[in-house]
Order: C-alpha cells, then structure tokens, then sequence
C-alpha cells in the first residue's frame, strides 16, 4: 500500500506524515525525493531529501531514474526515484510520499489503485500566509510565489482521494486515521 501526501507549502502535509510515521513506526516509511534545492535548518541529505545538483538530477532524468519529477521552478526540481519505492517494499514497509501538488497527481496516475492520494487542505489563504511566516525561514520573495503557486495547487484538490482540511491539528490527525484504518481494510 502506497500514501501519497500533497498540500500547498505550509499546509502541514509533513506534520501528517509524521504524525503516521510516529503512530506506525513499523508499519510506514517515507519515500526520500531528491530536490536541488538548498538544505533548510536542520535538514540532513538522505533525511528529508537527497539534494543534489542540477547537473545530477539531469542525468537522471536521462537514465530514466525517476518514477516522477517536476521542475517546481526555474532550476528546482523535486523528483521520486523508483529505487525508493524498491527499498522501501523490500524492507517490507508502506511507503509514505510527501510531495508538491502536481508530484502527486502524477504519482496517483502512475500508481493507480495500488496508492491512496491524500491532500492536506489549509483552512484558508490568510492562515497559510501566517504559518509560512512564522517558520522564519521563508524570503517574503518567496513567501508570495508559495501563496501564488498555493492558489494554483488548491484547485487540484478534486484530482485526489480524500481531503484532510488542518484547521484543528488534533481533528486532522483524526480525519487522517480514519483514512489509513478505512484504506487498510478495503485492502484487505
């Protein structure tokens, strides 16, 4: 079974994917993408990311590596290597995607049946604004090209599985549970 999460940045998809990873540590495992973004804070390459080079990351789209990429913006791209899903099966564990918007559509028209498509709805535009200037690390530049970009991804959301909306972080744990339970039994 494959969980893929997508949201606008600041939505709180990776708080989600935690809450799974630390409610099931023997059950799920987060697929690694690569990005050739710089590290943020305390983000560790093969941790969050595997951040390489746009020189890298060309090549492997060339070889074919990729099971999905996106250049998100000029020079950055995010992409999921196939090898992931490979390493993460044979450990015998779930895989969990944490990726952009249009990543998860494309992973979901990919994978089909075989992948439940979750997107983490913020409760609105101004909240988003908000959470994306409290992390502190986010340009105000950049901070309007997510919100700009986030517009664009929330009409997206009919393209997906189920919706979780984040307003009450408790109540979305909740809303999520159900899902991974729901899910887990129709595949049984």
């Amino acid at each position: 079974m494959i969980y893929i999460f997508c949201a606008p940045s600041g939505s709180g998809k990776s708080t989600m994917v935690k809450h799974l990873l630390t409610k099931y540590p023997n059950l799920f495992e987060l697929s690694v993408s690569c990005t050739t973004r710089a590290p943020r804070g305390q983000e560790v390459h093969g941790r969050e990311y595997y951040f390489i080079s746009v020189e890298e990351f060309q090549k492997r789209i060339e070889h074919n590596d990729f099971i999905e990429f996106e250049q998100v913006y000029e020079g950055l791209y995010y992409g999921t290597l196939k090898e992931e899903i490979e390493r993460i099966e044979k450990a015998g564990r779930q895989v969990l995607f944490d990726v952009d918007v249009k990543g998860g559509v494309n992973l979901k028209r990919i994978l089909g049946d075989k992948a439940t498509s979750i997107f983490i709805c913020p409760p609105s535009i101004a909240e988003l604004r908000r959470r994306l200037e409290g992390r502190g690390d986010t340009s105000p530049e950049m901070i309007e090209k997510r919100l700009a970009k986030a517009e664009e991804e929330l009409s997206y959301k009919p393209q997906f599985d189920k919706v979780v909306i984040n307003d009450d972080l408790q109540h979305a744990y909740e809303q999520l549970d159900t899902i991974v339970d729901e899910s887990r039994d129709l595949r049984r």
